[in-house]
Order: structure tokens, then sequence, then C-alpha cells
């Protein structure tokens, strides 16, 4: 096996991300090798399965939520 050892000097004057989901990765620089990780834990300590979800208020959308982080208005 050969290690490869990579100085970097990275200087972003701008960057616009136009989105992120949940199984996103937003890298800069070189990567080796991504490992993923897979846990799953029981915190809560549950024994029985989650009950059946319930429709939301006869199609209305749910009550708006102030994000704790300020956010930028779609363009």
């Amino acid at each position: 096996m050969t290690n490869y050892y990579v100085q970097q000097s990275i200087q972003i004057q701008f960057i616009k991300i136009g989105g992120m989901s949940n199984s996103s990765i937003f890298q800069i620089g070189t990567c080796g090798q991504i490992t993923t990780n897979d846990f799953l834990y029981n915190t809560g300590g549950f024994t029985e399965p989650a009950p059946e979800a319930e429709k939301n208020g006869n199609g209305k959308p749910p009550p708006s939520i102030t994000p704790l982080v300020p956010l930028q208005t779609p363009r």
C-alpha cells in the first residue's frame, strides 16, 4: 500500500450552493477514501413498533415554524 501526502492551500472567494439534501456530500480538497457509517441506536428504549402515521388535518399545510438560524429566501 502506498501512502500519498497532499499539502493544499485553498482560497475560496465566492461559493454558491444551490441545494443540499440528507445524502449530499460537499467536499473541498482531496480525500483519499470516503467510508460510510450506518449506525442504528434505540436511544429511547422502545420495544414496540411505532404507531401508524396520521393524516395532517384534511390536507391543510402544517403551521409555519420559525427557523432557529436565519435563512435566505429561495430565489
